[in-house]
């Protein structure tokens, strides 16, 4: 017999939107929420290949994306404290009302145990690093950035986890959701891979980067539109912390934006890492890289992806299969992630352990296996690619130095987004989705800030 189990509030994803969510609605008395998750807690996350070395280990679900704290849980940590960049609530539900969200749910990081300092607050040497910027061709956002480091990360996830259970949230973690239930044009649950029947009258979907494979088809099921956002394909670059330390002492992580000039495309930075290290990570079956930086352990490089964003258009709707291909192809030639000196990637030549031995930047990813980029990147990536490394290299003499290393690839894929309401419900009353894997938002910050929007709007209904 099938076992049947009610709630008021299913949260599927113990991301930084399902987690959010869930400390909103745990603050109404004898609410039954419950909060689901296919990966472990944050305590049994371990990666085989980071704290053993070797090839990855395929481990279902990877524990580097999947389980407590999501993603964000390993990230670098870094809370984006403004609504230009992250995401689309203020598109959604406007400016000052986006705003006002970032900032409460930076105080509920604070409050468990984020630290207290911000980089990037308006100062004139702030301002004259804008101009120097536009004298160059290059668009610098200045976003409020609070850094809490990689390990730190983990430890507040686990804080508010245990928050959570205190307050009567059930959480069942390596539990996966099959498929929602809809019945008279109403969310009436989920359905559990095991066959476990979950019932209540909402469901916030919020499954992350991870499970934006699954809300798509979960989308595609029930008859909900969804648009499609670009995918960001590029490469990590690497050099000396020094180089961009009168910029990352200042910003801490500076977000350039650059139109090329050949194909007019937009190329950005995007998670800059000072002092931090190279990571793999992996996205279904392909491995891509990454970077983090920790709060109590320095390396003496600094660390960034520079990405090209391209939005398809028809006939072609699968950016995620387009930047998986690339991906795979890195992998093939190399058995994972291809590091190159810059200077060889412009002579069109593979690099070598010798020649990367040779250079002033010491790989901080040593599972990296030099080879030539040219081999895996369309032609107008590497063009747009250097194109901004040249534009940056006028602002801080040194980036474009040829023994800058690129590591390749790295892709960040937008899941398609749903057409929601200002409230972040979908087309069936009683039904939301929020984060990264409803395409709503790209970052820690403003997926913690989407599960208080769907949070908030179901704590009203049940209250009235």
């Amino acid at each position: 017999m099938t076992q049947v189990n009610e709630y008021d509030v299913i949260i599927v994803g113990a991301g930084p939107s399902g987690i959010f969510a869930a400390l909103e609605l745990s603050q109404i008395p004898q609410v039954r929420v419950l909060l689901v998750d296919k990966g472990h807690l944050i305590e049994k996350r371990r990666c085989p290949m980071r704290e053993q070395g070797g090839p990855c280990r395929h481990c279902q679900p990877c524990n580097i994306l999947n389980g407590w704290g999501g993603a964000g849980a390993f990230s670098d940590g870094k809370l984006t404290l403004g609504t230009a960049v992250g995401g689309h609530l203020a598109e959604i539900i406007g400016e000052e009302a986006a705003q006002k969200l970032v900032q409460e749910a930076d105080a509920l990081y604070c409050a468990f145990g984020a630290p207290d300092k911000v980089y990037g607050k308006p100062t004139p040497e702030i301002e004259a690093l804008e101009e120097r910027a536009m004298l160059v061709g290059l668009r610098f956002v200045v976003t409020p950035i609070r850094h809490m480091g990689t390990e730190r990360s983990a430890e507040i996830m686990q804080a508010m986890e245990k928050t959570l259970r205190e307050r009567g949230v059930e959480i069942r973690m390596r539990t996966t959701v099959d498929r929602v239930l809809v019945a008279d044009s109403r969310v009436q649950g989920v359905k559990l891979r095991n066959g476990e029947v979950l019932r209540a009258p909402y469901v916030i979907l919020g499954p992350g980067r991870e499970g934006a494979a699954w809300l798509a088809q979960t989308a595609q099921a029930l008859g909900l539109t969804m648009a499609r956002n670009p995918v960001d394909l590029g490469v990590r670059v690497e050099l000396p912390a020094a180089v961009l330390k009168p910029i990352t002492d200042l910003v801490y992580e500076s977000k350039f934006i650059y139109t090329s000039r050949q194909f007019d495309d937009q190329i950005r930075t995007f998670c800059m890492c000072p002092y931090g290290e190279v990571s793999t990570e992996y996205a279904g079956d392909v491995m891509t890289v990454n970077g983090h930086s920790y709060a109590h352990h320095k390396t003496a490089n600094t660390n960034f992806a520079l990405l090209v964003s391209k939005t398809f258009t028809e006939p072609f709707n699968d950016p995620i299969a387009y930047g998986k291909s690339i991906a795979r192809l890195a992998n093939l030639l190399s058995g994972g992630i291809i590091v190159q000196r810059l200077g060889d990637l412009r002579a069109g030549r593979r690099s070598t352990p010798e020649r990367i031995a040779r250079g002033l930047v010491q790989p901080t990813l040593p599972s990296a296996v030099p080879g030539d980029l040219n081999l895996v990147l369309p032609y107008r990536y590497v063009a747009n690619l250097l194109e901004m490394i040249d534009a940056l290299d006028k602002l801080a003499p040194g980036v474009g130095a040829p023994s800058t290393l690129f590591y390749g690839v790295e892709v960040k894929f937008y899941s398609n987004r749903l057409r929601l309401t200002p409230e972040l419900e979908t087309d069936i009353p009683g039904l939301f989705a929020c984060g990264d894997g409803a395409g709503v938002t790209r970052g820690l910050i403003q997926a913690s800030a989407s599960g208080l929007i769907a949070a908030r709007a179901i704590r009203q209904r049940l209250s009235a």
